[in-house]
């Protein structure tokens, strides 16, 4: 009898974290989740559950139990992030996101990276964000970590490359997406539900596809954006 499928969901209390944790466990896979709000998750029907904070220095060590409680991993799937407008340039908003979206990005994605490194390879699939295309004047923090972020799973996958490791990438770029993240007054267009964006994540990474515009009309507005000169970019008012 083959042997289940194991996946880590980090980010799996909400959003598209908990709707991609869902689907998994819904095709038969050994699912393990973390987040910081735990109680959230306890619904899902998980392999197991544990509370794991991104910003900590302690999140290695719970993503190690996880896998640990789960049997393993072949999928780490990283959906935790913070994003918010901050067209004041609010201090404390601009270095909350870099210590989540950033350093949190880094130590977890990384600490995925040294497991599958020692246990012969493995996939691993993030949420950035097509934000990372472009400067964006109203959320500066967010767009320059989620370009960060698109570059990091670059420059590993060309480090996994050269050092023949078995590790694969998906990285995912979705437009906005109707979670707790963007609940605010303001109205954003061409917004995507979140069992829609699982979806095609999940086909995604079935197909082992490198990197994943999510949907359609952002595969077509991103295109356009990268064929914008930076003398016009600027004087772009949003």
């Amino acid at each position: 009898m083959d042997r289940k499928k194991r996946a880590i969901v980090v980010g799996a209390s909400s959003g598209i974290g908990m709707a991609v944790a869902r689907l998994l466990i819904a095709r038969g896979w050994q699912v393990g989740v973390g987040a910081r709000r735990v109680a959230l998750m306890e619904g899902l029907g998980a392999t197991a559950v544990e509370a794991v904070d991104v910003t900590s220095s302690k999140a290695p060590a719970s993503l190690q139990r996880l896998i640990a409680s789960t049997g393993g991993m072949d999928l780490f799937f990283l959906a935790a992030g913070v994003g918010r407008q901050n067209r004041t340039l609010q201090a404390d908003i601009e270095t909350t996101t870099l210590e989540t979206n950033a350093v949190g990005f880094t130590r977890m994605v990384g600490e995925a990276f040294r497991y599958f490194s020692e246990h012969g390879g493995g996939h691993i699939a993030a949420i950035t964000s097509i934000a990372g295309t472009k400067g964006l004047g109203p959320a500066p923090a967010y767009s320059a970590t989620k370009a960060f972020q698109n570059v990091y799973l670059q420059a590993l996958e060309q480090l996994a490359n050269s050092r023949k490791l078995n590790i694969r990438f998906t990285d995912v770029r979705p437009g906005f997406v109707d979670t707790a993240l963007l609940s605010s007054d303001f109205h954003y267009p061409m917004m995507l539900r979140p069992e829609a964006v699982a979806k095609e994540i999940v086909a995604a990474i079935d197909r082992g596809q490198h990197v994943r515009v999510i949907d359609w009309r952002y595969r077509l507005l991103t295109a356009f954006w990268r064929r914008l000169p930076r003398w016009l970019w600027r004087r772009v008012r949003l």
